[in-house]
């Protein structure tokens, strides 16, 4: 359309509002209840404009066609200044006092040049709420203008506010009225962004004092990836504010994000590397760069050059950037001669890795987030996205909320299964029994893609021959369902037109994780879902910042960077040329095969970079005896974690916030990270103490910048060729592959061939097969593991936050018939014992957890549940199997229980 702003002809797009063209054509025009992330109010009219004589709303009047807009007609003006005024009579004089830059109250009164009222008239006196750690409201400042409400109810999906009163007495409220943390509030910190006036505010931003400098960044704690601008005064984060033009959370962000920062400033924080002086027995001790480097480059060298390369292992982080891991494998290849390197995605989405790139080439989701924006029907398997992702998961209410119907396959009745058309609510375990019966309803009533299956498909006579075992009712057996679940679920994904997937660790942590992405796979290939124009496809949701990128960049004991196998002899020939040195031909040891390599005295140094595997991997008490039985380990962290304190070495690293590099988030998005901060006292990335630990070894790697680093690992990864810092942040994020740097990223993959070798997308026939680990008279219930909305991993950064004021200790989720057997009241303590360990947990009960089976997380360390995992894994990965644990249950006895301080 063309039209004009005060005399200035412009063309927009059909659809925009007056407001839209204003901006486009640089007037200004100010608002009060608007913001572009919400549906128009138009209810404050001080966005009044002039068309042809008439004062109209700009945010709610549609452009039209030759319209003629005037932002400075006197009458419209006028309007828009006198409700101004009437807005601001009702305030206190502190109103006008907020600085510009944070109050667009205060910018519309510059704007009009409003610096008091002529009416004289009531004020509130209704105080504060500072209840809650974050979120804090002023009443009296509150405009009524339903910003907060409608961010709450059409971004994060979780209608907790609404306002309360009549008139003049109309203020915001959460939850019933309430103490605002006592509220259904999950802290995304949307009502605070979105506040015009102040009402609602944060302890960094309420201080009046200017910010010093603010950086965009990528979040470093789930693998969603939001963009977010860090706010920093006086050399600490102020604020954390979520970035509008962030390509996956578009201005949106959840606590953990938005708030969880001040682990930055945490006393516990290691400034200085950490050495013991007689062994193990002696305690840690500061020491000298110089010496710490010293130590660790002499008994490494001692170990590779007396036992072998092979004696070594060395794992790398997901929290790493992908420079950091990139420099990280290169290190063991090239310095330590081995390829004894693994990541922590081979505790979570390695299965993911394996079955994508078995059915369709490349180990990564097949699609964008964007395409979600598309589909009419979401599957849900193995994932709480609300908690484990909760950007994704506000995304994904707000797709339902407008229409798109919803399949969750989860035990639990998790947050998004109370939104679900169907909830498949199978037993831990049968995913392969649940999707192998689907896929029996989706041939069987012909909603697969018959076209797509002869043209682009391979495997569909096995799998149909398998299938044949498979009717709704024995799958539905299996699963411990019912058959018209089932069938409900493959009939509503059958007939949806786009349907997406989106799934995760329910999926991949088990015995048979591979299989369970096999064939979910096949749901998506036998609807012709993935890879065709208008698709939406298969999302893994990765648990952490860059567990994908770990794996991108060849921290894998198997592969190089961009997947590239090892035992290739050109690809290896290609790295020997570019590193100067002999890649080893052999496949190295995963995580759990180091353990057992180093309790059997065949790994005698363990080298672990930002993970607490003391605290986080499975059945820890064997992976302390493997820390105990090696003659050296070697650590980076922030804090003194549960694996610190077996070190020897502890060098002293750096979070995201102080970190340079990239990212690559869960649909494969290479993203820049910025450091907003300088690292505490002696404190360095992983980055710098690699180069420094090489050049002690008598080792250069070369790149002496993260830039150089991605740029070596462009020039050596197809898939990579087109990544480059400058070009990052010339253009943004790019999707992997980007081939050249002429060429954009591809975030729907596989439009034109599967990168498979016979270019088709392969349907697996997989049978269902049984649990590693079985309940019996003994461990009678099935312990789940899995997430939590407010803390992250091992909780070695949020909970030294505020955060911990809103969970301050681990529960153990338990149905309330279970409990009435056991005789126990919630919040009573009980000891969960397993095969392996035994833990105090205080028990939450809770019907969103079927009876006989339990939830709870490992976020703590004074309730160490991954004592009680066990180390069944996935035999194609090596993956464990987090989601199934055999315990037994009994009332917790004060005087034995283990671990008392349990009781939070």
């Amino acid at each position: 359309m063309r039209l004009s702003v005060d005399n200035i002809d412009i063309e927009i797009a059909a659809g925009a509002t007056v407001l839209d063209a204003v901006r486009a054509a640089g007037a200004v025009v100010p608002t009060l209840c608007y913001d572009e992330r919400l549906t128009p109010q138009g209810s404050c009219r001080v966005c009044l404009i002039s068309v042809r004589g008439r004062a109209m709303p700009a945010c709610t009047t549609p452009a039209a066609d030759g319209m003629e807009i005037h932002t400075d007609d006197d009458t419209a003006r006028r309007s828009a200044r006198l409700a101004l005024e009437l807005l601001v009579s009702q305030l206190p004089a502190r109103a006008l006092d907020i600085p510009a830059e944070r109050s667009e109250l205060v910018r519309a009164c510059q704007h009009f040049g409003l610096t008091s009222t002529r009416f004289d008239g009531a004020t509130r006196n209704a105080g504060v709420d500072h209840s809650h750690p974050y979120v804090k409201l002023d009443r009296d400042l509150c405009i009524a203008c339903n910003r907060c409400v409608r961010m709450c109810a059409e971004v994060q999906g979780t209608f907790a506010l609404s306002l309360a009163g009549r008139g003049f007495g109309t203020v915001v409220v959460a939850g019933t009225g309430g103490p605002w943390v006592s509220s259904p509030c999950v802290a995304c910190g949307g009502c605070v962004d979105t506040c015009p006036s102040g009402a609602l505010s944060e302890p960094g931003l309420a201080d009046p004092r200017p910010i010093d400098r603010t950086t965009t960044t990528t979040c470093g704690y789930c693998g969603v990836g939001c963009t977010l601008r860090v706010h920093v005064r006086d050399e600490a984060v102020a604020a954390i504010t979520p970035g509008h033009d962030g390509p996956v959370n578009r201005g949106h962000a959840c606590v953990k994000g938005r708030f969880a920062h001040a682990f930055t400033r945490s006393r516990e924080r290691l400034t200085t590397p950490l050495i013991r002086d007689g062994g193990r027995d002696s305690p840690l001790r500061p020491a000298s760069w110089q010496e710490a480097l010293t130590v660790a480059a002499t008994r490494l060298a001692a170990i590779r050059d007396h036992h072998g390369p092979e004696a070594i292992g060395m794992i790398s982080s997901a929290r790493a950037t992908n420079e950091e891991n990139y420099l990280a494998q290169k290190f063991a290849r090239t310095v330590l001669g081995t390829n004894n390197i693994d990541n922590c995605s081979r505790l979570c989405h390695a299965p993911s890795a394996v079955g994508l790139a078995a059915a369709f080439g490349y180990a990564g989701g097949t699609n964008s987030v964007d395409d979600l924006d598309d589909t009419d029907c979401i599957l849900i398997a193995g994932a709480n996205p609300t908690e484990a992702h909760p950007v994704i998961g506000a995304r994904i209410k707000q797709l339902v909320l407008r229409g798109a119907r919803l399949i969750v396959i989860d035990p639990r009745r998790i947050d998004l299964a109370e939104m679900a058309d169907v909830h498949v609510q199978a037993r831990p375990g049968s995913n392969v029994a649940v999707f192998n019966g689907i896929a029996r309803v989706l041939l069987d009533e012909g909603y697969a893609d018959q076209d797509f299956l002869r043209t682009r498909a391979s495997g569909l006579a096995e799998l149909t021959t398998l299938l044949a075992d498979y009717p709704p009712e024995h799958a539905a057996r299996l699963a411990g369902i019912t058959s018209e679940t089932l069938v409900e679920a493959a009939r509503l994904y059958g007939k949806a037109r786009r349907p997406a997937v989106v799934y995760g660790l329910g999926i991949t942590e088990h015995a048979h994780g591979t299989d369970g992405v096999r064939t979910l796979a096949n749901l998506a290939i036998l609807k012709g879902a993935v890879g065709t124009p208008g698709c939406c496809g298969i999302l893994s949701m990765r648990g952490q910042n860059n567990v994908q990128g770990a794996s991108d960049m060849g921290a894998l004991p198997d592969m190089l960077p961009g997947y590239q196998h090892v035992t290739d002899a050109g690809v290896r020939a290609r790295f020997n040329r570019a590193w100067q040195a002999e890649v080893p031909v052999r496949p190295g040891l995963r995580i759990l095969d180091m353990f057992a390599s180093a309790i059997a005295g065949r790994v005698r140094a363990m080298y672990v970079i930002g993970e607490d595997i003391a605290q986080t991997d499975p059945d820890s008490g064997n992976v302390r005896r493997a820390l105990a039985a090696c003659d050296l380990v070697i650590n980076h962290d922030l804090f003194l974690s549960a694996t610190a304190e077996h070190a020897d070495v502890v060098f002293p690293a750096v979070p995201f916030l102080e970190k340079d590099g990239t990212f690559v988030n869960f649909d494969r998005r290479i993203q820049r990270v910025r450091p907003a901060l300088d690292p505490p006292g002696q404190a360095r990335s992983d980055f710098d103490i690699l180069h420094l630990l090489a050049r002690a070894m008598g080792a250069d790697l070369g790149c002496p910048t993260p830039a150089d680093a991605m740029a070596e690992c462009a020039t050596l990864t197809p898939t990579f060729a087109g990544i480059s810092h400058a070009r990052l942040d010339r253009d943004g994020p790019l999707h992997w592959p980007c081939r050249s740097p002429d060429q954009p990223g591809e975030g729907r993959l596989y439009l034109d061939s599967f990168a498979t070798p016979d270019g088709r997308a392969a349907l697996a026939a997989r049978p269902y097969l049984p649990p590693g680990e079985q309940p019996d008279t003994t461990f009678p219930y099935l312990l789940i593991t899995g997430r939590r909305l407010v803390h992250y991993n091992s909780g070695s950064m949020s909970r030294r936050t505020p955060n911990h004021q809103l969970r301050p200790h681990e529960v153990l989720d338990l149905h309330p018939d279970d409990a009435a057997r056991l005789g126990l009241a919630d919040g009573d303590l009980v000891d969960v014992a397993s095969r392996r360990a035994a833990v105090t947990f205080p028990v939450h009960l809770t019907d969103t957890i079927a009876p006989g089976q339990l939830f709870t997380a490992f976020n703590f360390p004074d309730t160490p549940t991954n004592a009680l995992t066990s180390d069944a894994s996935d035999s194609e990965t090596g993956c464990p199997e987090y989601k199934i644990t055999a315990v037994s249950l009994s009332p917790a006895d004060l005087a034995t229980s283990p671990n008392l301080t349990a009781q939070g």
